[in-house]
């Protein structure tokens, strides 16, 4: 099992049968760049092929790439508004990824493939997320179009793009 998806898996398992936050284990030692490197990072959560849960941020919240997966596999399991808690009768059918997001930048819409990029659609505070290469978002339009439903930003409205790519662990 990849690292980054034993993390998080580990880190929810702990949370939801013990209550605790998980402190991974560091014999063996982790990857170099799980400890010493800063990155965002999103846990995707999914049940029956189905998104059962997904929190993440844009930019790096915590000591290393380590404490974000802990910290977002936790909130993914338990706090995702669209989502009751999962409960320990899930836990073993659950699917784990793990997103490292790059800095967002500044783009337009010419330069979006969905696929490749994700997407972050801004108006003023609100702002709607969405990641690349996601079950049937095929193009930028859905993409964004998606991404504005989340921050519930109109149609008619004005809004900046940003982009990011995402090294993406199952």
């Amino acid at each position: 099992m990849d690292v980054y998806v034993e993390l998080a898996k580990n880190s929810l398992e702990e949370f939801i049968k013990h209550g605790k936050r998980y402190e991974p284990p560091y014999d063996p030692p982790l990857p170099g760049e799980l400890t010493s490197q800063r990155a965002a990072v999103f846990v995707s959560l999914k049940k029956d092929g189905a998104l059962r849960g997904c929190i993440g941020s844009l930019q790096p919240t915590m000591e290393n790439i380590v404490q974000e997966i802990v910290e977002y596999a936790i909130l993914a399991g338990s706090k995702d508004p669209r989502f009751p808690p999962v409960d320990v009768a899930e836990l073993d059918s659950i699917e784990y990824s793990v997103d490292v997001l790059s800095t967002p930048e500044p783009t337009t819409f010419d330069e979006l493939d969905a696929k490749e990029y994700g997407v972050i659609v801004t108006n003023g505070w609100r702002r709607g997320v969405l990641l690349p290469n996601l079950e049937d978002v095929d193009t930028p339009e859905e993409q964004i179009s998606i991404a504005m439903q989340k921050a519930h930003i109109r149609a008619d409205e004005p809004y900046e793009l940003e982009r990011f790519r995402v090294v993406r662990h199952k």
